[in-house]
Formats: structure tokens, sequence, C-alpha cells
């Protein structure tokens, strides 16, 4: 049995908790946040007997085999060290550091410990999104010479997440980095991009509308639409559009789940609905469903000793794309990754 301890008792948290409750061999043993209260009120909630407000505290007192931390971008650094020091295998949330270079010292950090840098990168373990690079592999379309990712809906993702109001790096930071994730797990590395932004909703200091272009390795050129102040027909709001036009064929993750593989012979289409959860939030079923399978990932990846697919050396190719994004935007160049 793998005990591990959580920091950070936020809106994610409760949800990533209940996700791990879904898993046989792993369990949370304590919980840790700066309020104790919350962390009090969660651990009520779910049955967790050690209640923490300082983590360095958790540490040293309780036996555990990773950590789990659930906080801002910006405290990630903070917590690789102490993980490090106490040679403790760690995850974190996504984006994993508020800059490449804090990224790339966690990476570094991480390797002179010889610990596991794991990030909670959930947004590829979708089941639609699982079929579509299983169609995209399986099917006879050939290679992909062209991709096409739509995350546009006016969700008011500042209802729930109020502080987003207040970052300066916004949709790229907190949906680019999923959805450029997720452009090379299907497509593979990139060689350059460029990016525009742009700012629509009054009142926020960050970007709520990206256009990424990717040039990949493989030829192919992906683009990437990102906007929380679109307002479409028919709102699908968390579901990502994916397109690839490949040789012989295509492969499309249309809305409600529909994955569609065309070719010469016609269209083949099957529906992958996320599995529910009674713990899941209203209109964030697609997303948090992920949440278990990635889990299950990690648990693997810690069990077995082996490098997670969502590693810190993965995830940082990403986090070049993400900031290699806002560089291209403030320049108005292309950058080469």
């Amino acid at each position: 049995m793998l005990r591990f301890g959580i920091v950070g008792t936020g809106f994610w948290a409760q949800f990533q908790l209940a996700a791990w409750q879904e898993l046989q061999g792993v369990e949370c043993v304590a919980l840790c946040n700066r309020t104790r209260s919350k962390a009090e009120a969660m651990a009520h909630r779910f049955g967790i007997a050690a209640v923490y407000s300082d983590a360095e505290e958790m540490l040293a007192r309780e036996q555990l085999d990773f950590l789990d931390v659930i906080a801002d971008a910006t405290a990630n650094p903070h917590f690789v060290q102490l993980a490090a020091r106490h040679q403790l295998p760690i995850i974190c949330q996504k984006p994993m550091a508020p800059d490449l270079e804090s990224a790339g010292q966690m990476v570094q950090i991480c390797q002179d410990a010889e610990i596991p840098l794991m990030i909670h990168e959930n947004w590829r373990w979708q089941r639609p999104i699982q079929e579509f690079k299983r169609a995209l592999v399986e099917s006879p379309v050939g290679r992909p010479f062209r991709g096409h990712f739509l995350y546009a809906n006016n969700f008011p993702v500042f209802e729930n997440q109020p502080y987003l109001r207040e970052v300066e790096h916004f949709i790229l930071a907190d949906m680019g980095s999923h959805i450029l994730d997720v452009a090379r797990y299907l497509f593979g590395e990139a060689t350059q991009l460029t990016c525009q932004t742009r700012r629509v909703t009054p009142g926020i200091k960050g970007e709520d509308v990206a256009t990424v272009m990717l040039a990949m390795k493989n030829d192919a050129i992906v683009t990437c639409s990102l906007s929380y102040a679109s307002q479409l027909e028919g709102n699908r709001f968390p579901e990502t559009f994916i397109r690839a036009e490949c040789e012989h064929g295509s492969v499309e993750l249309c809305p409600d789940y529909w994955v569609k593989v065309t070719t010469q012979e016609g269209t083949f289409a099957r529906r992958y609905p996320p599995q529910r959860y009674t713990w899941a939030a209203p209109g964030f079923e697609l997303v948090q469903a992920a949440i278990v399978p990635c889990n299950a990932h990690l648990r693997y990846a810690i069990q077995n000793g082996e490098p997670a697919e969502t590693s810190g050396e993965d995830n940082l190719k990403t986090i070049r794309l993400v900031f290699g994004a806002y560089e291209s935007a403030r320049t108005g160049h292309s950058v080469q990754v």
C-alpha cells in the first residue's frame, strides 16, 4: 500500500482526492494547508486522520511514499525542494512552474536527488482523446499533415476561480499547458511556433484568447485555438475538438464525444462519453473523470519505478511551448523550440 500526503486543499484537491480513493493500493494519510481549518474540513469529509498547516512538519512526522502537491504553480518549486530533501517522489499540478527557468530547476533538483518528478497532466487521459489517439494510430488514414485544436467557450471560469482575474499569464498557462501537451501527445514534437493573444473580457490582467501555430518535426502544421470569450452555438465546455487531416483520410473529435474516421470507404463514427462519478462537479465531469486514469498511471509508475508518461522531463517540453508562445506574442516573431 502506497501512503501519500496532499499539500493544498483548495477547489481541485477534493476531486483529486476522490479520484485517488477510486483506486486500490494507495491511501492518503495526511492533508496539509496553510489555513488549517480548510485541511480539517476536507479531512473530516474524506476520513483522513492527520492534518497539518506546515508541509515540513508533515514530512517529518508521516511515513510517506510520495507527495501530491495541489497548489498554485508558484508554490511548486518550493515543494520540489522539500521533497528532494526527504527523498520523496512528488506529483505537481500543471503548469509545473511559473516560468521556464523554475521548471528547469525543478527537473534538475529531482534528477540530482534521484527522485521522480511527475506532473498531473490529466487532459490527455480524457476518454475521447485517448480514443482519438487510438484511431489516429490504428486507422488506415496515414501520416497527419495538418492538425487543429479548438477549445472555445464562454464558461464563467472566474466565478469558481476568481484569482484567475489577477494572473498576468492566463489562458496559455492555464489551458495552453493542457492543449499544447495533447498536441505533443498526438502529433509529436514541435520545432517552431507562432502565437497571437488577445484580452477580450473586461477587468482581467491576462489574455483570454490565444492562437498558436506549431510546425512539427514530422512536417505537420498544428493550430491550437483557445478562448474563454467565445459565445458559440451549443457551448460545449470543457470539450476540446480536434481534427487530424492525413494522407489517406481524417480523424475528428467532435461535439458530444464523437470520434469520426473518414477514408475513401466513408465515415465511421462512435461516441466515447466519459465515465460518470458521483463526486464530479456538474459541468466538470469530462475533465474530472480523467483524473482517475491519470492517477492510476502515476501510481503504476511509482510502484514499478518507471518514468511517468508526464514526467517532469517530458512536461518541460510542454512548458517550453507555453512560454515560447508568450515570447512570440510579445515580440511578434516566430520562436524556435
